[in-house]
C-alpha cells in the first residue's frame, strides 16, 4: 500500500481545466518534486490533496483511506500537513506559540477542562510546550522561542513554518516553494532540513522552481504542463527527457 495514491484527479474552474486526469503515487521515506511553469496546476493540485479545494473528479487515497473532498482539518488530522508559497504564520505570536498551536489538534482535554484548567489540562499543556521547544531546536530556532514570529528573518520564518507543519505529527508533508526568496546559504540549509525529515521516515512532496534544488534533492519528479502530467521519473530521467528540457529546464541542467 502506498502512503498516497492519486487516480485521475481533475479540478475544473468553469471551462478552465487547472488539473486534468493526474495520477501518481508516493513511497515511504521519499521526496517527490512537482515542477512546471506558472499556471501548470501545481498549487491547485496541492490544494486538492490537502482539502483546501474539492476535486471535480478523481480519487485521493491516503494510508488506504479515500479522502477526496474531505475538509482540510480532517485531512490534517489523518496525517497530511503543508506549507504555503506565501508564509502563513501567526505573525503576532511567538515562535513557541506558533508551534504549540499546531499540536492542539492532538490534545484530549475538553472545553471544560481548559476553562477550569484542570490538572490533566495543565499536564497536556506542559507536554505540548516541551515538544514545541524540541521542534524549534530541531530547526535551530530554540534560542528565539519567545520572539514574535513576524520579526524573524525570512529564512527563519520558512523553517518555523516547516517546524509547525511537523508538529502536527503528519507522516506526509507537502511544501509549496520551500526555498522561495532564500539566498544560496539558506537554500542549502533547507535542502539538508528536508533530507533530515526524510531520514525521520517522513514522506515529502514539494513544489519548487529552483531546478538545482529539485535535481539535488528529489527521488522522483513529476512535470505538469497546463494541468496535465507530461513526465515522471528520476532526476536523471527527467534531465534526459527532451520535451522537459526544452519546456522547463532549459540550459541550466547542461
Amino acid at each position: 500500500m502506498y502512503p498516497l495514491e492519486v487516480k485521475a484527479l481533475s479540478k475544473h474552474f468553469g471551462g478552465i481545466r487547472a488539473v486534468e486526469e493526474v495520477s501518481f503515487h508516493t513511497k515511504n521515506r521519499t521526496i517527490l518534486s512537482i515542477i512546471g511553469p506558472n499556471g501548470a496546476g501545481k498549487t491547485t493540485l496541492f490544494n486538492c490533496l490537502t482539502g483546501f479545494m474539492k476535486p471535480t473528479k478523481g480519487s485521493i487515497i491516503f494510508a488506504g483511506q479515500e479522502i477526496s473532498g474531505s475538509p482540510a482539518d480532517k485531512v490534517n488530522r489523518l496525517g497530511i500537513s503543508r506549507t504555503f508559497q506565501n508564509i502563513r504564520l501567526f505573525r503576532s505570536m511567538t515562535l513557541l506559540e506558533n508551534v504549540m498551536v499546531a499540536q492542539h489538534t492532538k490534545i484530549r482535554s475538553g472545553f471544560i477542562s481548559a476553562i477550569i484548567r484542570s490538572s490533566f489540562f495543565k499536564k497536556e499543556e506542559k507536554t505540548i510546550r516541551e515538544k514545541a521547544y524540541e521542534y524549534l531546536e530541531m530547526f535551530g530556532l530554540e534560542a528565539h522561542a519567545g520572539k514574535i514570529s513576524g520579526s524573524m528573518p525570512y529564512g527563519a520564518q520558512r523553517r518555523l513554518e516547516i517546524a509547525r507543519a511537523l508538529a502536527t505529527e503528519a507522516s506526509l508533508l507537502l511544501f509549496d516553494e520551500p526555498t522561495a526568496g532564500m539566498n544560496p546559504l539558506e537554500t542549502d540549509e533547507m535542502m539538508q532540513t528536508i533530507r533530515n525529515l526524510r531520514d525521520m521516515e517522513k514522506t515529502i512532496i514539494l513544489i519548487e522552481h529552483d531546478m538545482k534544488f529539485v535535481m539535488g534533492i528529489s527521488d522522483r519528479i513529476i512535470v505538469l504542463d497546463h494541468g496535465v502530467k507530461i513526465a515522471e521519473g528520476t532526476p536523471e530521467e527527467i534531465k534526459s527527457n527532451t520535451m522537459v528540457i526544452e519546456a522547463y529546464l532549459g540550459k541550466e541542467t547542461h
